[in-house]
């Protein structure tokens, strides 16, 4: 397969009229003494050794031409979402998260309104509505712990889960006497993420702004960010991993696995996850997992930085009824 090649004369190229939906930079060839920059207005794909000097100027860095197929596919099924996922990567790189959490519901608001999202909606019609989610929450001296619990739909987050997620990680904000903060999930799994039944409801994107800027729950973790605790088991996908890699500290079950699909959908991870991910694992390997929209394993995850500890531990693993899936 041939791939979009990216050549020094290109990077002061006028791109205006230019289509290609990502560019390759060959490291075995390309000139050291070349820096990649400026980087064009799309996504830049280094292929080559990760010990190249300029292997981190790129977007993403991968060893081998294997990895690109893909990420050509998912890239070329959502350009324009592509785009500005990488250019906010691109711009929040070190910016303070809060204000870092302000630009992502900005750019997410943009897609939300973007034809590549309104044809996924077309597609993907609303599920049946199924019970309202819900945080079961318990004090133990210094430690509050709270349980996302909504088995049923695989702790989908829905209205009421993300409002109860925040008040809930308010509440430690406004007790001093409160050290720890202990989020799990009932259930076979940590959380599907936001409850897809609820994409495309809020059709106004200034007024989605407006929401997320006051109840997602990543702005309430954030001021004492350090003092949470998450522990994962099963699926963690989009918006569950996105506020829970906030956590001063996470850990998973050995059957957890992660996944960002949002790109796939026409959008990127509008949950904090643009900002709580690179943080974590830096942006070359979030900007891999968001592009490609790939499970990552325990194993992986913590070899990438993205958990801090595998712990297999009944009292954690509040397994609930077999809901299947």
């Amino acid at each position: 397969m041939t791939y979009h090649r990216l050549e020094p004369w290109m990077l002061n190229a006028d791109w205006r009229h230019d289509d290609r939906p990502f560019v390759v930079v060959d490291l075995t060839t390309w000139p050291g003494a070349v820096p990649l920059d400026p980087l064009p207005p799309i996504p830049v794909i280094a292929v080559g050794s990760p010990l190249h000097p300029l292997a981190e100027q790129a977007d993403i860095q991968i060893e081998t031409d294997l990895t690109l197929v893909s990420l050509e596919t998912a890239i070329r099924k959502s350009p324009l979402a592509a785009w500005v996922l990488i250019d906010l990567l691109r711009a929040t790189a070190g910016m303070e998260p809060s204000r870092a959490l302000t630009c992502e519901s900005l750019a997410f608001a943009a897609l939300q309104s973007g034809w590549e999202h309104r044809n996924w909606l077309k597609v993907h019609s609303s599920a049946n509505p199924m019970s309202e989610g819900r945080v079961l929450t318990e004090r133990d001296g210094d430690v509050l712990n709270i349980a996302v619990d909504r088995p049923g739909a695989r702790n989908a987050i829905d209205r009421s889960l993300r409002d109860a997620l925040f008040d809930a990680c308010s509440l430690a904000n406004l007790d001093p006497s409160i050290h720890i903060v202990r989020i799990t999930a009932t259930g076979r799994c940590f959380g599907v993420g936001a409850d897809l039944s609820e994409f495309g409801t809020t059709d106004d994107p200034p007024r989605a702004h407006f929401i997320r800027s006051r109840t997602l729950p990543a702005r309430a973790i954030l001021p004492r960010a350090s003092i949470y605790e998450v522990h994962v088991r099963g699926a963690c996908i989009g918006a569950s991993l996105e506020f829970a890699a906030f956590a001063g500290r996470v850990t998973a079950s050995s059957d957890a696995w992660f996944q960002l699909p949002e790109l796939g959908m026409g959008i990127l991870p509008g949950a904090g996850g643009c900002v709580s991910v690179p943080r974590r694992i830096g942006r070359q390997r979030a900007a891999l997992m968001m592009l490609s929209g790939r499970r990552i394993d325990a194993r992986s995850a913590l070899d990438w930085g993205l958990i801090d500890a595998i712990v297999d531990d009944p009292a954690l693993d509040h397994r609930g009824p077999d809901i299947g899936g």
